[in-house]
């Protein structure tokens, strides 16, 4: 059965609705948080390579386009921010802020620098949705952050995710297997990517991110994998994740891209089910 949802909420309603999904974890694990960071600028934008600082600490050196990093850092309240290369909250202006930034104990988030719908840089934070899945089940994400139109995503020629736009996410739990993925413009059946073939591991959290510049034709996918989720005498929620960048000719090939925009400014999105 696909339960598909779009989403879009404050930093404080995330963070209120996060316990909720944390209560079967060990309470050791609660007090520490995976955040995962996506540098998601295109390169030529100004931000190529960035240091991201987190309470004014160095959290990641040397980030580069269409990378992914994962910590595990101690819950709490976080001012993040993006610096050019070798730059420090000492003797620069940080790119990028987001500031109050709630992390609960035991939360999976990924923070993303991207452009917003004017192609302007934007910092992102979302909750992935690392809640457990039955047997034989799969979830998956689709984020835009990219300057990019509306779409509908499909799957087996179904519409899953419809008029997907700046800043929302769409969030479907599925049985594990292949599936024809294509992506068409919002409300038409013009087709932009695909149909192709997508398989979804069972247990797992596939999170496809658009990012870059449709007006620029630098538009790319970069996905993220949460394992371990199926239920079961050891099942656990896993957080981590791993990404890949590929070209826009691919977006079908990796995972069900869609076409939306994140817009300006620090917000996080919690998924739904």
């Amino acid at each position: 059965m696909i339960r598909p949802t779009l989403g879009r909420v404050g930093i404080a309603a995330a963070a209120l609705a996060l316990p909720l999904g944390l209560a079967a974890m060990p309470a050791q694990a609660a007090e520490m948080a995976t955040v995962s960071v996506l540098h998601a600028i295109p390169e030529g934008s100004g931000a190529d390579v960035v240091d991201v600082f987190a309470n004014g600490d160095l959290l990641i050196d040397n980030f580069t386009p269409g990378t992914l990093e994962t910590v595990e850092v101690p819950a709490g309240t976080y001012d993040l921010a993006v610096f050019g290369d070798g730059q420090t909250p000492d003797d620069a202006e940080p790119v990028l802020i987001a500031e109050a930034v709630e992390v609960p104990g035991g939360v999976n988030a990924t923070v993303t620098a991207n452009l917003d719908a004017d192609g302007a840089p934007a910092l992102n934070v979302f909750v992935n949705d690392i809640s457990a899945l039955a047997a034989g089940e799969s979830r998956l994400i689709v984020r835009h952050i990219a300057a990019a139109p509306a779409v509908d995503v499909l799957a087996d020629d179904a519409v899953i995710f419809a008029d997907v736009t700046n800043p929302n996410e769409g969030v479907v739990v599925v049985p594990a297997g292949d599936y024809e993925a294509s992506v068409n413009l919002a409300g038409t059946d013009t087709t932009v990517l695909g149909p192709a073939p997508v398989m979804l591991e069972e247990g797992t959290v596939t999170i496809a991110y658009a990012w870059g510049s449709a007006a620029d034709e630098n538009l790319a996918l970069a996905t993220q994998v949460i394992t371990d989720l199926s239920t079961g005498p050891e099942g656990v929620p896993a957080g981590g994740g791993s990404t890949t960048q590929l070209p826009i000719w691919a977006l079908g090939l990796a995972a069900l891209g869609a076409a939306a925009v994140v817009g300006a400014g620090a917000r996080m999105a919690a998924a739904r089910i």
